[in-house]
C-alpha cells in the first residue's frame, strides 16, 4: 500500500511537471508573438510615417510660394507626427550626373574623384560608353561583347543607354565598392549634359576639375543657408553654374521616420512630377527602403 502511494506520489509530481512545462512554453509563445506583433506593428507605423514625409516632400515641392518652398538640395527638413520624428531630404536630379547624357569631362571626374588616376579614369569611361552606344567599334581603352566574354563575364555590352543606375554594376572595371562610392552622384532622370550646381550633392562637386573636399563642403554649408530662391549661388568654379530656381521634374526623396523607441524606417525613392492616370501629382520611378550603407 505504501509502495503504490509512493508512485502515485511520484507520478502526480512528473504530470506537475509536465503541466509547468507546457505552461512555460504557452507563456513563452505568447510573449514572443506578442513581441513580434509590437516589432510587426511598429515597423508598419514607421513606414506609413516614411510615406507622410515623401507626400509632404511632394506637397512642398508644388508650393507656388518660391519664398517658402522646399529647395531640394539635399538639406534636411524635419517634422513631427503623432510623436514620430521625420526628417526628409530632397535632391533634384538636375544637380546629378546624368550616365546617359554627361560629358566625358564630368565621368572621368567622378571616377578620377574615388581614388582612381586619370588613365584609369579615362579607361574606364571608355568601357562605359562603349556599353551604351549602339555600335559594335571598341573604343581605344573600352569593351564590347567579345571582351566581356573573352573575360569571362556572361553577357557583352548593351549597346543601348543606361535604364538604371545600378546597371553600371555590369560595366567592365566598375566594382561594388566603387559603385557605391559614387551611386549618390549618378541617375538617369535629369536628361541634362552638364549639372546644376544649385542641386549637386557633394560627390558630384568632386567630379569637377580642381574641386576639393574641403571647398565642397564650404559651398554645401553655404548653399544650404540661402532660403530664398531668387537669391544667387556662391560661386564654386569657373564654367559651372546653376539656380535654385531652375530644375527638372525628377526628385529624390530620402524620408525617415523614427518612433520614440528609435525604430526607424527609411525610404529612398525617386519621383517624376506630374499627373498619373490614376489622379496623382507624381509618379515612382525609383524606390527602395531600409536600404542602409
Amino acid at each position: 500500500m505504501k509502495r503504490q502511494k509512493g508512485i502515485a506520489l511520484v507520478l502526480v509530481l512528473w504530470v506537475t511537471l509536465l503541466m509547468s512545462v507546457i505552461a512555460g512554453s504557452f507563456a513563452l509563445s505568447a510573449r514572443t508573438e506578442s513581441i513580434q506583433s509590437k516589432i510587426l506593428f511598429n515597423e508598419t507605423q514607421a513606414r506609413f510615417m516614411a510615406e507622410a514625409g515623401l507626400n509632404r516632400a511632394v506637397f512642398e515641392l508644388r508650393n507656388p510660394d518660391p519664398e517658402s518652398r522646399w529647395i531640394a538640395d539635399g538639406r534636411p527638413y524635419k517634422m513631427e507626427l503623432d510623436g514620430v520624428e521625420i526628417e526628409i531630404k530632397i535632391t533634384d536630379e538636375s544637380g546629378k550626373i546624368d550616365l546617359n547624357q554627361a560629358s566625358e569631362e564630368l565621368l572621368i571626374g567622378l571616377f578620377a574623384s574615388v581614388g582612381m588616376d586619370l588613365d584609369e579614369a579615362i579607361e574606364l569611361v571608355d568601357k562605359v560608353l562603349d556599353w551604351k552606344d549602339a555600335d559594335e567599334e571598341v573604343r581605344l581603352s573600352g569593351a564590347e561583347d567579345g571582351d566581356y566574354f573573352a573575360a569571362g563575364y556572361r553577357h557583352g555590352a548593351k549597346d543601348a543607354p543606361f535604364d538604371t543606375v545600378p546597371e553600371l554594376i555590369q560595366v567592365m572595371g566598375v566594382s561594388y565598392d566603387m559603385y557605391r562610392k559614387i551611386e549618390p552622384a549618378l541617375t538617369v532622370y535629369s536628361g541634362r549634359r552638364n549639372v546644376n550646381l544649385a542641386f549637386a550633392p557633394r560627390e558630384v562637386l568632386l567630379a569637377i576639375d580642381g574641386i576639393t573636399g574641403e571647398m565642397a563642403d564650404e559651398f554645401i554649408v553655404q548653399r544650404h543657408e540661402i532660403d530664398d530662391v531668387n537669391l544667387p549661388l556662391p560661386i564654386l568654379a569657373e564654367g559651372y553654374s546653376g539656380q535654385l530656381r531652375g530644375g527638372g521634374t525628377a526628385f529624390s526623396i530620402i524620408s525617415k521616420a523614427t518612433l520614440p523607441n528609435k525604430q526607424f524606417t527609411e525610404i529612398d525613392a525617386t519621383i517624376r512630377m506630374g499627373g498619373t492616370l490614376q489622379g496623382r501629382p507624381f509618379r515612382v520611378v525609383r524606390w527602395r527602403d531600409n536600404e542602409h550603407k
